[in-house]
Formats: C-alpha cells, sequence, structure tokens
C-alpha cells in the first residue's frame, strides 16, 4: 500500500518513512502543503499522513483543497496540539482522522489499517481468493490454513494483488503502489518478488494462482476456477 507522509521536521519524517517502510508501506514525502497538493494530485495514495504545522497551505487548508477537489483519500492528521477545538476544525475539513503528537509507532500504524479498510472500494478485512487468505490488520497469510511467513514486501505485493482477484495488474501499477514514487530498483523487481512468493505459496501447495499475464504483468486468482493466461 501506497502512503504519502506531510512533515516538515526532517528528523520525524525520516523516521516516519524508515517506520513504515519496516511495515511493508511505499513511502512518498512531502515537506510542504503546495508538495503535499502536487503529490496528491498526481499519485493514488491508500492514504495519506498529513501534519497540520506545514510551510502554507497548512494542514487544514490542505485537506479543505482535496475534499473540495472531491479527493476522497483517507486522511490521518497529526498535530502537536491536542486541544479539543484544533480536533473538530481537523475533522471538519475534511480528515478521517486525528493524532496528537507524541504518540506510538504501532498506535500509528494501527490507525492506518483503520482507515485503509474504511476505503470507498470496501474491501472486506481479510482478503481470500480459494484458499488463499490475507489479514491486513494481523500481516497474516494462510494457505489451506497453513501460515505462510512473509517478508513486509512480500506481504505488500500479495496484498495489491489480492485486492484486485482475477484482475491483471501491469508492472507499472505494482511498482508504483508497493514500492514509491523514488524507487530506482532494477526492473525486473516485481518478477522477482512475484518467484519468492510462487516459492512460497503456489509450489509447495501444488497451486497455481499467481498468474503472469503475457504483456501486460500479474493477477491473483483461484485456481479451481482459472482465467485464460499464460502462467
Amino acid at each position: 500500500m501506497r502512503l504519502l507522509v506531510v512533515e516538515d521536521d526532517a528528523g520525524l519524517s525520516d523516521l516516519l518513512l524508515r517506520a513504515l517502510q519496516k511495515e511493508g508501506y511505499a513511502v512518498d514525502l512531502a515537506a510542504d502543503g503546495e508538495e503535499a497538493l502536487w503529490s496528491a494530485r498526481e499519485n493514488g495514495y491508500d492514504a495519506i499522513l498529513l501534519d497540520v504545522m506545514i510551510p502554507a497551505p497548512d494542514g487544514f487548508a490542505v485537506v479543505r483543497s482535496l475534499r473540495a477537489e472531491e479527493c476522497w483519500t483517507p486522511v490521518l492528521m497529526l498535530t502537536a496540539r491536542d486541544g479539543v477545538d484544533d480536533r473538530v476544525e481537523g475533522l471538519d475539513a475534511g480528515a478521517d482522522d486525528y493524532l496528537s503528537k507524541p504518540f506510538s509507532m504501532s498506535e500509528l500504524t494501527a490507525r492506518l489499517r483503520a482507515l485503509t479498510r474504511r476505503t470507498p472500494a470496501e474491501r472486506p478485512v481479510v482478503l481470500q481468493v480459494g484458499d488463499l487468505m490475507l489479514d491486513p490488520a494481523t500481516h497474516r497469510v494462510t494457505r489451506s490454513g497453513q501460515v505462510v511467513p512473509m517478508s513486509p514486501k512480500e506481504f505488500a505485493l500479495l496484498q495489491e494483488l489480492m485486492r484486485r482477484p482475477g484482475q491483471a495488474l501491469t508492472r507499472t501499477h505494482l511498482i508504483e503502489h508497493v514500492w514509491d514514487f523514488a524507487f530506482d530498483g532494477t526492473s525486473n523487481v516485481v518478477d522477482v518478488y512475484v518467484g519468492y512468493l510462487r516459492d512460497k505459496l503456489d509450489r509447495p501447495f501444488s497451486r497455481r494462482s499467481l498468474v503472469t499475464v503475457r504483456g501486460v504483468g500479474y493477477m491473483v486468482e483461484d485456481d479451481a476456477h482459472p482465467a485464460s493466461t499464460e502462467r
């Protein structure tokens, strides 16, 4: 899942970047309101982590602008001010949730998971394709009831595929949503990670649910009811 973190404190911004990447998120950074608005308009994010006290326009103005433009990406606002009036202003501006500094990383990630469960796509809390199940809340993957250990990036790639079962996703789409805006790694990184997933989820269970779609990319399907694709 891809996040936009808007924070002008370089130390906190770097801390959030490293902590959220460790959790498997793809993270883009913005340091002021103008950069935040540009990024939100140009890219599709699953959630925006938005500090209130950023260089103009401030966080309140940013979320008002996004909502006025009918951008409904979930917004979690961060602030060092914990007064009731500030919380009310943030929520009235269109924010979905509010977290006061200082905060624990575990609470932050729990709130992000709650926000992304409420996105317009209305995906189920537990994603399921055939006997393959992924729980976004616990970062747990099972196949035929057996727990399959995942690295954060493997989990993030599988989650993006399972959010759209039976739909072919391009390598570009997967890089944008699983890695990040500044990704400069090898062009075959998606193929490499799909290979890792097949080694964990398909081959040990004699399954073929991670499918290559010729000229497009990859999809996840229930191999009991396969589509007509190249494998």
